[in-house]
């Protein structure tokens, strides 16, 4: 018996697939599956790859592959369903650039034609201002060289200006970003020591002079900015709540206008999964903004078990697979992406690329590994899809729907109570099924965030 596929004409009843019942009929509407997505409503889901040194790669003979086939690796992205890369910006001069390429090659001039090809992959761009010559992170946030003789006031006004002029620039080519990184994993400040915080640090003069560069820097993007993109405060403590927390709650007492929250999380770093699911639930909750894990990774090789995930192909989509379930079931569907970093990585020899080309979207050969489907498959539409095997009715959805509960009820109408279907979920490669029984004259379901 086959299902036929309809549309409800309301959209009070969109985001549910319905069945009713007859002998010899059965009519399958199917739709987007619903769930409270609060604040963040309007925005799609990020899927998301750090690819900054992709140039770099390609410079130096790396191919990336798809089935064998050399392809351009923001292709190879888009072709899998990813909808965003993620690039970072250093300070660095050009002196600098080429003195030491993997290091301080991410500059402006570098970075402008990469972030022109993201968009003409069809990819949104988010853009991770650094403030360093180098890499910036919580143990190193180096004043860049240029800018060591100014004063704090100067610094300031620094702020604002460099970041309006990069969002200038790049708009001027193109490449305007979506999203805005304020600095990278900032847990102790940025610009040391002006706006270092923690430790001897921890006082309320040095977190008002941070929130004092972080505001400069954030009304800079918008000075240059023609669409406001989402601006993102991004520090290290995915699995560190009491750390968190002790972050937002001084940055949030001085009024720093930021958007998002990103946290980076590998676990082979911050611990069990368990710990990011605590820290991502309570932040949203407590500061009522979406929350993304800015930077995670997983080795495919030379690891042992991570938390029963091992370190093989399949290892990184079960991880993948674990991550989403933990990020797609925020509260309040404040969940809002997952950026791999080191997507682009593969073995150069004379670099120490700190294991991770044993981490990336690529395997020695240069060919796309399983985990690059894996997590474009999170953007894919969350529709149920609805077939008859009686005397049950098999339900799939696409792994988009990682983390929401299957829900069910007999009647739309105004006050109608959704109930959790009792039925077994079975995650199948990269989508989820579960069998209900057939009762009654119709029933209706749908998937939301509890």
């Amino acid at each position: 018996m086959s299902a036929r596929a309809d549309r409800f004409g309301s959209s009070a009843r969109a985001g549910t697939v319905g069945v009713k019942m007859r002998v010899g009929l059965a009519l399958a509407v199917a739709g987007f599956a619903g769930w409270a997505l609060g604040a963040a409503e309007a925005e799609p889901f990020l899927a998301g790859a750090d690819f900054s040194h992709l140039k770099f790669f390609e410079d130096r003979g790396v191919v990336y592959r798809d089935g064998g086939t050399p392809r351009d690796a923001l292709a190879i992205l888009t072709n899998r369903g990813l909808n965003c890369v993620r690039l970072r910006l250093f300070t660095s001069s050009a002196a600098q650039a080429a003195a030491d390429p993997y290091n301080y090659i991410n500059n402006l001039d570098y970075t402008l034609p990469l972030a022109r090809r993201v968009k003409a992959a069809g990819l949104r761009l988010l853009l991770d201002f650094h403030y360093s010559d180098t890499w910036a992170d919580p143990g190193h946030q180096r004043v860049p060289v240029a800018w060591t003789n100014l004063t704090f006031t100067q610094l300031v006004a620094q702020m604002r200006a460099y970041n309006s002029n990069v969002i200038a620039t790049l708009t001027a080519a193109g490449a305007a970003p979506d999203y805005v990184q304020i600095g990278n994993e900032i847990t102790q400040g940025i610009l040391w020591p002006h706006g270092r915080v923690g430790g001897s640090y921890d006082t309320s003069n040095q977190w008002s002079q941070l929130a004092q560069l972080l505001s400069a820097a954030i009304q800079g993007v918008r000075d240059a900015a023609p669409a406001a993109p989402r601006i993102i405060i991004h520090i290290d403590r995915g699995g560190d709540w009491a750390g968190a927390q002790w972050f937002f709650d001084r940055l949030n007492a001085r009024a720093v206008a930021y958007d998002w929250i990103g946290l980076s999380y590998y676990p082979f770093w911050h611990g069990p999964l368990s710990n990011l699911q605590t820290t991502l639930s309570n932040a949203a909750a407590r500061y009522g903004k979406p929350v993304l894990v800015m930077e995670t990774a997983f080795p495919f090789a030379n690891s042992t078990n991570i938390y029963g995930f091992p370190a093989t192909t399949n290892g990184q989509v079960q991880f993948l697979i674990a991550l989403a379930q933990i990020v797609k079931s925020v509260p309040g569907g404040r969940g809002q992406g997952i950026f791999w970093w080191g997507a682009e990585y593969q073995q150069l020899w004379g670099y120490n690329l700190a294991g991770f080309d044993q981490r990336s979207f690529f395997g020695p050969d240069g060919s796309a590994l399983p985990v690059v489907s894996a997590l474009g498959r999170l953007t894919a539409p969350t529709a149920i899809a609805a077939t008859l095997a009686p005397p049950n009715l098999r339900l799939e959805w696409p792994l988009s729907g990682a983390g929401l509960s299957l829900v069910g009820t007999t009647s739309l109408a105004p006050g109608s109570v959704w109930q959790p279907v009792a039925a077994s979920v079975e995650q199948t490669n990269l989508d989820y099924r579960a069998t209900v029984p057939i009762e009654g004259d119709r029933r209706f379901f749908k998937l939301r965030s509890d």
